[in-house]
């Protein structure tokens, strides 16, 4: 994929707004287990950073996907995952579906203030019993008049105590679990509204996450996005995008390990000698970086095609794959050469350890992932008749 000047621009104006706008202030909010998501999205809308793919009508730059690929690059230079996790479920999360197969209605009143920054986006799909399964979430949206009446809980919901909207998949008929869906746009400030005090997790502990509650939830049919029924079409392709950015972010994370680890082990010395001067160390940390530019070959790759029409579901899940198992493996490698400076708490490998282990799991579990890649393959078991 070849980038120009256009593409440098907005990867200049992206790693500078990390350095200046996000970085200095990661340590304070991963204490707190929240970032400021209107005031930080606020700014990022300013500069144009929240619609650089979605449409010029809606305050958008209207470019193609690579452009964006290289905002969501970038954002692996934040000092931590929860941020940048919080900022792509507002740009390649929660919108993509709007803006593609949006009514103007709902653009002009939540696609647009979301790319402005005036909104916060959250994506409402995982459930207590349904994370990976989509097929199987149980939350009903009920048709009662011109509104729908929805019930049913919704897990782990990244931005949601912060929310101003959600992008909600729930089930709007009796139909086969894969034509019964549909994704529709809730206010969060809708009475029958309720929240979890937010989780406590491993990582990602910048990002504010909670479990939702729907309680008799009534808004307008007018919400739907698309056409009632093909949610869980548009909620796979909504996936192409997030997994895309998913794996272009871990990019430059898992380069700061490598660089990071790099320079401690160059000042650390062991027996007389720095650790970097040992062979087992520098071979393996040019194996690391070697994968990490595999990881990088493919989702450019994916990226490519999926600007220029193409079926990348085969890719997008290879990408996603590879950026899950290549951040468990950079991380626990790198986290060793810092020896017992690598189990401190505040340090930034082992942050990057804790908040990278959701790769795998996160929007697609690895075992997803092997299931899409070789369904498209041909090798998944013929089903018995």
């Amino acid at each position: 994929m070849r980038f120009t000047q256009e593409h440098e621009e907005i990867r200049r104006t992206a790693a500078r707004f990390v350095d200046n706008e996000i970085n200095p202030y990661v340590s304070e909010w991963e204490k707190e287990g929240i970032f400021p998501a209107h005031e930080l999205f606020k700014k990022m809308g300013n500069v144009g950073l929240l619609g650089i793919s979605k449409p010029e009508a809606y305050g958008g730059m209207g470019l193609d996907y690579s452009y964006n690929i290289v905002f969501a690059e970038e954002m692996g230079r934040i000092h931590c995952g929860g941020v940048p996790m919080g900022i792509g479920v507002q740009t390649d999360m929660s919108t993509p579906a709007l803006a593609k197969f949006g009514s103007e209605e709902l653009c002009r009143n939540f696609l647009a203030p979301a790319i402005a920054g005036d909104m916060v986006a959250s994506i409402a799909v995982s459930e207590p019993g349904a994370g990976s399964d989509v097929a199987s979430i149980t939350t009903t949206a009920r048709k009662d008049g011109d509104d729908y009446v929805i019930n049913g809980t919704k897990m782990w919901i990244t931005n949601s105590t912060q929310a101003d909207f959600f992008c909600l998949l729930a089930n709007t008929s009796d139909d086969k679990p894969h034509a019964n869906k549909s994704l529709i746009v809730v206010p969060t400030n809708t009475p029958g509204i309720s929240f979890s005090e937010r989780l406590d997790k491993l990582g990602m502990r910048s990002s504010d996450t909670a479990q939702i509650f729907f309680d008799n939830v009534r808004v307008p049919q007018s919400n739907c996005i698309g056409e009632e029924g093909s949610g869980f079409a548009m909620q796979m392709i909504q996936f192409q995008e997030e997994r895309l950015f998913a794996a272009a972010m871990t990019i430059k994370g898992l380069e700061n390990c490598v660089i990071d680890t790099i320079d401690y082990t160059r000042d650390r010395q062991v027996f007389n000698k720095s650790v970097l001067d040992n062979q087992v160390v520098h071979f393996r940390l040019a194996e690391l970086q070697s994968e990490i530019e595999c990881l990088r070959a493919i989702t450019y790759d994916a990226v490519e095609g999926y600007i220029h029409g193409e079926n990348v579901a085969m890719k997008a899940s290879m990408a996603k794959l590879k950026s899950g198992r290549l951040s468990r493996e950079v991380t626990d490698a790198c986290l060793q050469y810092w020896g017992g400076m690598g189990f401190m708490w505040d340090n930034t490998v082992s942050r990057a350890y804790r908040d990278t282990r959701l790769g795998s799991i996160g929007g697609g579990a690895d075992e997803v992932m092997l299931g899409i890649i070789c369904k498209l393959m041909g090798t998944l078991p013929s089903k018995k008749r």
